[in-house]
């Protein structure tokens, strides 16, 4: 049975792996620190909602994870949720679980106007995702200055 759960302290030891080889595939386009990532785990299942951190379990057993964000944008004229990140073990794509979990997440945050994400064009089966739930490409170039 698919469901979706807070991630805690205590799923370090699953997901730490799992981050990892996020970091290592087509869908991120530049190396981040191992320190980074660390840090972004502790922030997602601190008591600061700024990041929140999700499980993605298949029966008792995590087979992904994601992480989120809330903001506002001028533009959209509310608060946006941002899809940080989303991550499943390759033997469980294919079942539904990225659908469910963008949808479930959708449904428990209503007061959000907008949902955005990033997405590495080479990244054609997110990309495929995206769409199929009726994301669109913004023509935004990005632009960044790390304060590390």
């Amino acid at each position: 049975m698919f469901h979706i759960e807070r991630m805690q302290e205590n799923m370090r030891d699953e997901v730490i792996p799992m981050v990892q080889e996020f970091y290592h595939s087509d869908a991120v386009c530049h190396p981040v620190e191992q320190a980074v990532l660390e840090r972004t785990f502790a922030d997602a299942v601190s008591e600061d909602t700024v990041l929140e951190g999700w499980v993605l379990m298949e029966d008792e057993q995590i087979v992904g994870f994601g992480y989120t964000t809330i903001y506002y944008a001028c533009e959209a004229g509310g608060k946006c949720m941002m899809f940080e990140e989303l991550y499943l073990k390759e033997e469980t794509r294919g079942k539904g679980y990225g659908s469910r979990f963008f949808r479930e997440i959708m449904e428990r945050h209503r007061e959000v106007v907008r949902f955005r994400l990033e997405v590495t064009r080479s990244n054609e089966a997110a990309v495929r995702l995206y769409e199929r739930l009726g994301f669109t490409f913004l023509e935004y170039d990005q632009m960044v200055l790390d304060r590390q």
